[in-house]
C-alpha cells in the first residue's frame, strides 16, 4: 500500500475562487430587482429658500413628468426633470417661487444627473433589503459612534436616519458599474457621518475639524502620544499660523457647542425684563439688549419638535456667532470668514434662519 493511500492529499478551498451566493429580497435575486428600476439620468434643480412654501401647491403646479423631492435635513429642494430641461426648469422655479413671495437660495441647475426613485423598485424587494442592511449599516457605524452621538442622540432617532441613508444610496447607486450595493453603501455612510457636523455647524469649519482630529489620531497612533503644536502642523503639510488659525476655529466651535444657553430645555435661566413705566431710561437700555439677546439665543436653539437629524432640529452655532459677534463684538463678516474659515455666503445662509426665527421669538416676547 503506498504512502499515498494511507495519507490523502487534503482538499484546498482556493477562496479566491470561490462564489458569492446572490442575494434574494422579496424573492427576487438582487441583480434582478436592479433591472425592474435602472438607474436614468435626469437634469436636476438644486435649491433653498428664504422661507418656507407651499409644497403640495409646489408639487400639483409641476410640469408633466417633472418631480420635487425636499430635504429637511438640508432644507434643500431638488427638482428632476427630463434631460435638456435644466434652464427652462430654473426660470420656472423662479417665476413660481416669486408668485408666491418666496426668494431662491443658491440655486444651481445640474444636467446628466443619474438617479432612481427607490419607489419605482418592487415593494417587497425594497423592504427586504431595508431590513438586510440596516443592522449591517449599524455595525458599520460603531467607528463613528462618537461622531454620531453628538447628533443623533437617541436610538431611535439613528435607526430612522440610517433606513434614509439606505434609500439614499438605492437612488444614488448605479448597477452598471460592477461594485456590489453593500460595498458602496458602506463608502456613503461615511461620507453622510461626516455631512451631519457639516450641516449642523458649516462645511468649512466642520472640514477642518474633522482633517485635525484625523491627523491627530494618526500620529497618536503612530507615535503613542499627542503631537505638539510644531509636530501637528508638519504633519498635516501646514505652517504653524496655519494650524493656529484653524485650531482657533475648532476652539469656536467647541465652544459654542457647549453653551448651555443653546440647549432650550427646562433648566434654562428665566430672563425677567423691567417695567417700562417705571424703569430709567439706562436701565431700559440694557433691558433692551437682554431682550434681543435672549430671542437671538432661542432663534438658536434646536426646535423641541423637529428629530436631531434635521436642520432645526440642530443649534444653528453658525448664525449665532454671526448675529452675536457682528452686533455686539464689533467684528465684521469679512474678519468672522477669517476667523472661522468659512465663506461669508455661507455665514449669511444661517444668519438668514436666524432673522426669520428672531422675528416670530421677538414678536412673542413683545406681546
Amino acid at each position: 500500500m503506498s504512502d499515498r493511500t494511507l495519507f490523502p492529499t487534503p482538499t484546498v478551498t482556493d477562496n479566491a475562487n470561490r462564489v458569492r451566493q446572490p442575494l434574494v429580497f422579496g424573492g427576487l435575486p438582487e441583480a434582478e430587482g436592479w433591472a425592474l428600476a435602472p438607474i436614468t439620468p435626469r437634469d436636476r434643480v438644486h435649491f433653498r429658500l428664504d422661507r418656507e412654501m407651499p409644497l403640495d401647491e409646489f408639487r400639483a403646479d409641476l410640469p408633466d413628468g417633472v418631480t420635487v423631492s425636499y430635504d429637511q435635513g438640508e432644507g434643500l429642494y431638488r427638482v428632476d426633470g427630463a434631460c435638456g430641461s435644466a434652464s427652462v426648469l430654473a426660470d420656472w422655479i423662479r417665476a413660481w417661487c416669486a408668485r408666491y413671495g418666496c426668494a431662491t437660495v443658491g440655486l444651481r441647475a445640474e444636467t446628466d444627473v443619474r438617479r432612481r426613485a427607490p419607489r419605482d423598485l418592487p415593494g417587497d424587494f425594497l423592504a427586504d433589503l431595508c431590513r438586510h442592511y440596516g443592522p449591517v449599516s449599524l455595525k458599520r457605524l460603531q467607528r463613528n459612534m462618537s461622531t454620531i452621538r453628538l447628533h443623533l442622540p437617541d436610538p431611535d432617532d439613528l435607526g430612522q436616519q440610517v433606513f434614509e441613508w439606505i434609500l439614499k444610496a438605492v437612488s444614488q447607486y448605479d448597477e452598471t458599474k460592477g461594485v456590489p450595493f453593500g460595498a458602496f453603501l458602506a463608502t456613503q455612510l461615511s461620507k453622510w457621518v461626516h455631512d451631519l457636523g457639516r450641516n449642523a455647524h458649516g462645511r468649512t469649519a466642520a472640514d477642518t475639524e474633522h482633517k485635525q482630529q484625523k491627523a491627530i489620531a494618526a500620529f497618536l497612533a503612530e507615535h503613542q502620544r499627542r503631537p505638539s503644536e510644531k509636530e501637528l502642523a508638519a504633519y498635516m503639510g501646514q505652517s504653524v499660523a496655519t494650524l493656529r488659525r484653524n485650531s482657533q476655529t475648532v476652539a469656536t466651535l467647541n465652544g459654542l457647542r457647549n453653551l448651555q444657553s443653546l440647549d432650550g430645555g427646562p433648566d434654562a435661566a428665566e430672563i425677567l425684563l423691567p417695567d417700562s413705566c417705571e424703569a430709567p431710561d439706562e436701565i431700559m437700555g440694557e433691558a433692551e439688549q437682554t431682550l434681543l439677546s435672549h430671542a437671538l439665543t432661542a432663534a438658536c436653539a434646536p426646535d423641541p419638535g423637529a428629530r436631531p437629524d434635521q436642520r432645526a432640529g440642530q443649534p444653528n452655532v453658525l448664525g449665532w456667532a454671526t448675529w452675536y459677534l457682528t452686533t455686539w463684538g464689533g467684528a465684521t463678516k469679512t474678519q468672522l470668514s477669517a476667523d472661522l474659515n468659512t465663506s461669508v455666503r455661507n455665514m449669511n445662509v444661517y444668519a438668514d434662519r436666524v432673522e426669520q426665527a428672531m422675528k416670530t421669538r421677538l414678536a412673542e416676547l413683545v406681546d
